[in-house]
């Protein structure tokens, strides 16, 4: 739907305005938007945010460790191979899903299909206290388990009429849109949802009088609803939750509610290592 300037405005002026914004640093092909030592902290339970373009030849994150999060990781194009000590490994295809509850401890390894380069979000969420140290699991999702509310898909929580076949303990909403130019949007979060955030893949996304390109955008705290306006096709992820209650104790690849938490976590995580050096396996 297209909108005059007038439309525009009336759609711009009500709404919840920024409070936070960033185009993160880039290196390699990953775009770190959110580290739980700067945005995350404002963001928690959502703790961590990469934007990732791995090129054709095979890019891999290697194998590496995690304790007290999940990994959700969306698609965008291209294909993405994985392995866990979770004894899942497969390929995950464009508009597919990952959910990783690494709890108590597990390594895993993504990257590029050779010959597919691949781009894609990858968000971190700080686990509640009860599962922290729980045991790992994880899910996948097809393309097709994927339900959609008009131009949202919903990974994780529920939107519309649509829900998503992950269930976390925690209540989050974390939804991929896609608009067409010139395509108006309104997100109203459920209630006690009073956090919320929006990171931009491609195209140009208008919201709360700027314009976003690229770049991860906090809103203010609160429960209203927030309104889009593409610019060009534009795509991007948005995530809306109840504050974490809890202070972030972070690891180098771990992020818990305690400093005993996290020591159980790194004490797994060394468990497991010495499992998998001694297979020859890293």
């Amino acid at each position: 739907m297209n909108m005059n300037q007038s439309q525009l405005k009336q759609t711009t002026t009500a709404q919840r305005q920024l409070a936070a914004r960033s185009a993160g640093h880039s290196r390699g092909g990953i775009n770190r938007l959110v580290s739980p030592g700067d945005i995350g902290q404002l963001i928690k339970p959502f703790v961590f945010l990469d934007l990732f373009q791995l090129g054709a030849n095979g890019s891999s994150m290697g194998m590496h460790p995690h304790s007290g999060i999940a990994t959700v990781t969306v698609v965008l194009d291209g294909a993405i191979a994985y392995t866990e000590t979770t004894g899942s490994e497969g390929v995950l295809p464009t508009g597919g899903v990952e959910w990783m509850s690494a709890g108590g401890g597990v390594w895993h390894d993504g990257g590029a299909v050779p010959g597919q380069p691949v781009t894609g979000f990858q968000l971190w969420l700080a686990l509640p206290e009860e599962d922290e140290n729980g045991p790992a699991q994880s899910q996948y999702l097809a393309p097709q388990q994927v339900q959609s509310h008009g131009p949202a898909r919903v990974i994780i929580g529920k939107h519309g009429g649509a829900s998503s076949l992950i269930r976390p303990r925690a209540p989050i909403n974390y939804l991929h849109v896609t608009l067409a130019d010139g395509e108006h949007w309104t997100y109203t979060p459920p209630a006690g949802h009073d956090v919320a955030w929006v990171a931009v893949a491609s195209g140009a996304l208008q919201t709360a009088g700027t314009v976003l390109r690229r770049e991860v955008a906090v809103f203010e705290e609160g429960e209203g609803a927030i309104d889009f306006v593409a610019q060009g096709r534009t795509e991007f992820v948005l995530g809306s939750a109840p504050r974490h209650p809890y202070e972030l104790v972070m690891g180098n690849y771990s992020v818990h509610t305690s400093a005993e938490a996290l020591a159980r976590g790194e004490k797994e995580i060394d468990r497991i290592g010495a499992q998998l050096r001694a297979a020859k396996l890293m």
